[in-house]
């Protein structure tokens, strides 16, 4: 092929394969025939390999470059990552490697057949899903894995949660973010996501899950088998968007825990409904407000503005939906769900492949984070993860000079800078409200922590803490491997 020779196939059959050249004159030839009768291996008996025809025989589109030959060679290049060469560095390598020129629709057919040698075909991957949840079953003891099927017993969802996030979901803040992304393969279907916050601000993936599309049923399902590896209480929060089938299905499955909106989501409602854009800033403002006389300062600016923007955020999505400080549950600082966009992000190039072959790589991507973090972890010379530690120590730069003065055991004073705060060292309040929403002490606590002698660090959530943070990377997540 790489000296564009082209040949022709004399004969075929269970036993005998005879090729030359397509010059009936020359002198090219291989004959090539089984070991023994009952063998599946043919061993050349003939072969000639100098061709003694016309150098005018030669052709670049060889009627051998099928795309079968092309998807073959250029396989190992899709090994061990996600992409692999577009149809364009098929082409090309087809052209360098091979010797030969070949359409950009025969190069798409072989960069298809390559990820199907490599990864499986979506039929495959239907066949051996079942045995691939098992196998991650026994290695990972205690995951949780469901598939669901029609009345005619074909795939209709599956759902996927690693025992080692699961445990360690009781070292993360209870706010999880709920998501789902399109995917490309063949059968297409939605993949679902739950993910929490780590202590360091990093995402925690809990849960997975394959449906059809982001109607009410599949997300009533995939919602059921979350609740019952995080369980549903009050101090539990769902962030998602609006759309109105995980709206319905989040009311229906968890009747204690609280859902909110994902503010990013409610602004681009906003900025594609009311095309205020300029608007926005006050918006998040708003959002972003620890106390409610702020809060109201903001929308009243929004009101004067955009009335109807204002009336859409009060009456049609609920200040409680996406508002911080009329949050009735707990979200800390977690407004919106990038954290699961991010996730999807990182995902986007597997979105194509079989649903085994996507699994796969949703495992070699945990696995690799809770190692890269266990050592990370591992590492850390001071109380709270790097990212809380740098958020607290502005907070001891801006305590000085504060004036504090203690009004009762527990509670102190502190006066000083833009805003001044009663704090409540026992109970871990502030007037300010960042201290009671963040957990996190504000530049008040800090102050009050200092004139009572108090170590700051007791004052913060467990969950920021370098314990807490190795506790939830400690264990590990193993590999199904090759599923020959």
């Amino acid at each position: 092929m790489k000296g564009n020779f082209e040949f022709r196939t004399r004969k075929s059959n269970r036993s005998l394969w005879v090729i030359q050249c397509i010059d009936p004159n020359c002198s090219w030839r291989l004959r090539a025939s089984k070991i023994v009768p009952e063998s599946t291996k043919f061993v050349i008996r003939k072969y000639v390999g100098v061709h003694s025809c016309s150098l005018l025989n030669r052709n670049a589109n060889h009627r051998q470059a099928t795309y079968v030959v092309i998807g073959e060679q250029v396989a190992p290049q899709y090994v061990g990552v996600e992409k692999g060469p577009g149809p364009k560095g098929v082409q090309t390598f087809a052209r360098t490697e091979l010797g030969a020129q070949i359409s950009y629709y025969k190069a798409w057919r072989g960069r298809k057949h390559a990820h199907t040698l490599i990864r499986g075909s979506p039929e495959q991957s239907f066949h051996v899903l079942p045995s691939y949840f098992h196998m991650l079953e026994k290695l990972n003891p205690g995951t949780v894995t469901r598939i669901e099927v029609d009345g005619e017993s074909r795939f209709k969802y599956l759902f996927l949660a690693f025992e080692v996030a699961i445990r360690g979901f009781c070292y993360m803040r209870k706010v999880v973010g709920i998501d789902g992304t399109f995917l490309k393969g063949q059968y297409r279907g939605v993949l679902l996501v739950v993910t929490a916050q780590d202590g360091n601000g990093q995402c925690y993936p809990l849960a997975w899950g394959i449906v059809d599309s982001e109607n009410e049923d599949a997300w009533s399902w995939f919602l059921t088998q979350l609740k019952e590896i995080i369980g549903d209480t009050d101090e539990l929060a769902l962030i998602s968007d609006r759309a109105p089938s995980i709206k319905k299905a989040i009311s229906t499955v968890f009747e204690k825990a609280h859902h909110g909106a994902c503010a990013w989501h409610v602004a681009q409602n906003i900025k594609n409904k009311f095309k205020c854009a300029d608007i926005m800033g006050s918006y998040w403002s708003a959002v972003n407000a620890y106390r409610c006389e702020d809060f109201t300062g903001y929308m009243i600016e929004i009101s004067n503005r955009y009335p109807r923007v204002a009336e859409y955020l009060e009456n049609e999505v609920g200040f409680e939906k996406w508002s911080r400080c009329h949050y009735p549950g707990l979200r800390y600082n977690i407004t919106t769900t990038n954290m699961v966009e991010s996730l999807n992000s990182m995902l986007v190039n597997a979105r194509d492949f079989p649903y085994v072959a996507l699994l796969d790589v949703i495992q070699e991507k945990m696995s690799k984070w809770w190692n890269d973090r266990r050592i990370v972890a591992t590492a850390i010379t001071t109380p709270l993860t790097p990212s809380r530690e740098s958020e607290l120590r502005p907070c001891f730069a801006q305590s000085n000079g504060r004036h504090t003065s203690q009004l009762n055991p527990i509670t102190y004073h502190v006066k000083g800078g833009e805003l001044e705060g009663v704090v409540d060292i026992f109970n871990k309040t502030c007037t300010c409200k960042e201290f009671d929403i963040d957990k996190l002490p504000c530049v008040h606590a800090v102050a009050a922590a200092h004139h009572a002698q108090v170590s700051v660090y007791s004052l913060v959530s467990p969950y920021y803490t370098k314990e807490y943070y190795l506790l939830a990377y400690g264990e590990t997540i193993y590999p199904v491997g090759s599923q020959s």
